[in-house]
């Protein structure tokens, strides 16, 4: 009989983007997403519930999203679960289970400014952003005063 490994999961990430690269030079970008759910107990009270997972991107995957999410991005991740084992520096045996993705979507919404793809605006990006000066003088200055800069 076959067997099926797949992880499906959308949510948010807790913390930005790590990326990394192995000796052989591959791509390596970790992600804490957070799943949460949302249900009425016993006794009438609203129960909120959030579940972390770690998931490990590759390659060119790996590199999207180090360039485009940002820690509270909205992301879909498909793949499937993986456990990895070592030993510490004490010598204890460690493990853990991550989700090794096959894809991520970025399902935030993009900016007004930004052109084509489901693409985040980078880090970089939003941060020269932030830091622009705003045009000194006259008729200029009326159209940035309503905009919010991120």
């Amino acid at each position: 009989m076959a067997s099926l490994n797949l992880v499906q999961i959308i949510g948010r990430l807790g913390r930005d983007p790590e990326l990394r690269y192995t000796s052989s030079g591959q791509a390596v970008c970790s992600l804490n997403v957070a799943t949460d759910e949302s249900y009425t107990d016993r006794d009438g009270n609203k129960v909120e519930r959030a579940e972390w997972h770690r998931v490990s991107a590759f390659g060119k995957i790996a590199e999207s999203c180090a360039n485009y999410l940002a820690k509270g991005s909205l992301v879909y991740v498909e793949g499937n679960l993986t456990t990895r084992k070592w030993q510490d520096q004490n010598g204890q045996d460690r493990s853990t289970t991550e989700i090794k993705a096959k894809s991520v979507q970025f399902l935030d919404r993009r900016n007004d400014d930004q052109c084509g793809g489901d693409a985040r605006q980078s880090r970089q990006g939003r941060q020269d952003r932030n830091n622009m000066t705003q045009p000194r003088g006259g008729s200029e200055q009326g159209q940035f005063d309503s905009e919010v800069p991120f």
